[in-house]
Formats: structure tokens, C-alpha cells, sequence
């Protein structure tokens, strides 16, 4: 597992939806183990154009045929890709675990800057 460290994710696309919207930000655990029922940060194995970005999904259990690797969901079954498509991912594919949505307002809290010296 890669070193833990918090960090944020801003949401593309919609295949999340209703729970989470283009341009969500959210506070992600990276390095964090996934858990069942929780969303995480995943890298999806390269689709015929190349790699993929990194992705949210919902961790929904291990491979029901296997046992191994992680199957993930996406919340919008009209967008986006899943293990539906890509099978479950390894250990190494989940980036990282969210806890939480940042709520907008703060994401437009004024920046202060340093006065000018006279």
C-alpha cells in the first residue's frame, strides 16, 4: 500500500450521480484500505483509447466469482464505466478512500493575501 496522506479529488463526469456531481470536490484518504459500501478513488485498466483518468466509484464487495480483487459500482447505471465492464481491480487500483464531499461554500471562501509593505 502507498503512503497515507489526504488530499482532494474534483468529480468528471456522471457517472456517480445522484450521490455526487460534476465539480464536486471531495476529501480523499489516499492509500486508505477500501470498504465495502463507502466510494473510493480508483484507476480503471486502460479502455481502447488508452489510459483512463482516475475514477470514483462505490466499493461494493470482493469478485463474487473469484473472492479476489475489488468490485466497484458506479451510481449512474445510464454513464460511465465500472467492474460490470472491467472486471474487479486489484489492490494497487484503489487509490485511495473519500470521506467526504467538501461542501461548496467553502471552496469560495475569500483567499487572503499579505498587505503591501510600505
Amino acid at each position: 500500500m502507498p503512503r497515507k496522506h489526504l488530499g482532494f479529488a474534483v468529480v468528471r463526469g456522471r457517472s456517480m450521480e445522484p450521490t455526487l456531481h460534476e465539480g464536486d470536490w471531495l476529501l480523499v484518504a489516499f492509500g486508505a484500505r477500501p470498504r465495502i459500501g463507502r466510494l473510493a478513488v480508483v484507476r480503471l485498466p486502460d479502455g481502447e483509447r488508452g489510459p483512463r483518468p482516475l475514477s470514483v466509484k462505490r466499493v461494493t464487495g470482493r469478485d463474487p466469482k473469484t473472492r479476489q480483487g475489488w468490485w466497484v459500482e458506479r451510481d449512474n447505471p445510464r454513464e460511465g464505466v465500472d467492474s460490470w465492464h472491467v472486471g474487479a481491480l486489484g489492490d494497487d487500483d484503489i487509490e485511495g478512500l473519500v470521506l467526504k464531499r467538501v461542501p461548496t461554500p467553502l471552496l469560495r471562501l475569500p483567499r487572503f493575501t499579505r498587505p503591501a509593505q510600505p
